[in-house]
């Protein structure tokens, strides 16, 4: 009989393959709940061009304090609730 080692997931191994998005919040109606939309360039395989896309993920914010416009980091985590999977991390600053 061969015994196999148990291999156990470190916490930083967890959180290499929590992604980190940056996006624009476009709704902050609901209770501890932002809705953040991310825009990623995609190329066309047939054709080349690049184009925009977006993704609207809805991030916890245990405060309440952004905004509709604001531009937030988004971290993935384990499920909140049914759609809510990211944490709202951080406000980026753009220099206009």
């Amino acid at each position: 009989m061969i015994f196999m080692k148990k291999q156990t997931v470190t916490k930083e191994k967890k959180e290499e393959k929590m992604k980190i998005r940056k996006g624009v919040v476009v709704s902050a109606k609901m209770h501890k709940t932002v809705v953040v939309a991310v825009e990623r360039f995609v190329k066309h395989p047939k054709y080349g061009k690049y184009i925009k896309r977006s993704k609207r993920y809805k991030a916890h914010d245990e405060v309440g304090k952004f905004k509709e416009g604001d531009v937030v980091v988004i971290r993935e985590v384990r499920p909140i609730s049914k759609d809510k999977t990211h944490v709202v991390v951080d406000t980026k600053h753009e220099d206009k």
